[in-house]
């Protein structure tokens, strides 16, 4: 027996950085606020042509005179200009009425106070990190004879088995900087005159970085 996914609706945002708001019984809760839009969908894929249906978003307007020719003629359907940032959202866009090329997405169309979201965005860069920072490593001994090792990796095998390293061994290297989901968030808040979103807790990313907010897949 197969199960068929469930593709969510959602939308391209740029995380704004955190603040608090006071809810009904008078705490503070801590959010994360977003803008998310206006979207303008840029291009349609279809089962006919495409094999599986989605829209392409287009988020953040960029000047004409910025764009190439390929950008150019790719923007050309749409009417709506040039964008700085394209991704593609895999939804039923029949049922949402989606299939529109140009059509603007606001923030007040797809979310509402009260629902869970999953937001998706690129964790914070650390650069080439140690095991004791990537790893929460206890590092060595700081007695025992321990010389300039202190913050160094233990064993990483045997010489006489396997006589080699194991693959995705927790060794120093490059930290941060991955694509995470934050699942379950609650929207807090939607302030649809703005394009903003406010959902409870943090979401992966620096500010100003890019993320993309669906219906909890989950939930």
């Amino acid at each position: 027996m197969s199960t068929l996914r469930q593709y969510k609706e959602g939308l391209i945002g740029k995380k704004l950085g955190m603040t608090q708001v006071f809810n009904e019984d008078g705490k503070a809760e801590p959010v994360t606020v977003i803008q998310a839009g206006p979207n303008f969908v840029v291009q349609v894929k279809t089962e006919e042509k495409d094999g599986y249906k989605a829209v392409q978003l287009g988020f953040e307007p960029k000047k004409q005179q910025r764009l190439n020719k390929a950008e150019t003629g790719h923007f050309t359907n749409a009417q709506k200009g040039g964008f700085y940032h394209l991704k593609e959202i895999r939804c039923d866009i029949d049922a949402l009425g989606w299939s529109e090329i140009g059509k603007e997405l606001t923030v007040g169309e797809v979310f509402e106070k009260g629902q869970i979201l999953d937001v998706q965005g690129v964790t914070k860069g650390k650069g080439f990190q140690g095991v004791v920072r990537r790893f929460k490593s206890r590092g060595q001994p700081a007695s025992r004879g321990t010389h300039e090792m202190f913050r160094h990796i233990g064993s990483i095998g045997c010489r006489k088995f396997p006589g080699r390293v194991w693959k995705n061994q927790k060794m120093p290297g490059h930290m941060g900087h991955k694509q995470v989901t934050a699942t379950n968030l609650k929207v807090v808040e939607v302030i649809p005159e703005k394009n903003v979103l406010l959902v409870k807790g943090a979401v992966p990313g620096p500010v100003n970085g890019l993320v993309v907010i669906r219906k909890a897949q989950k939930k």
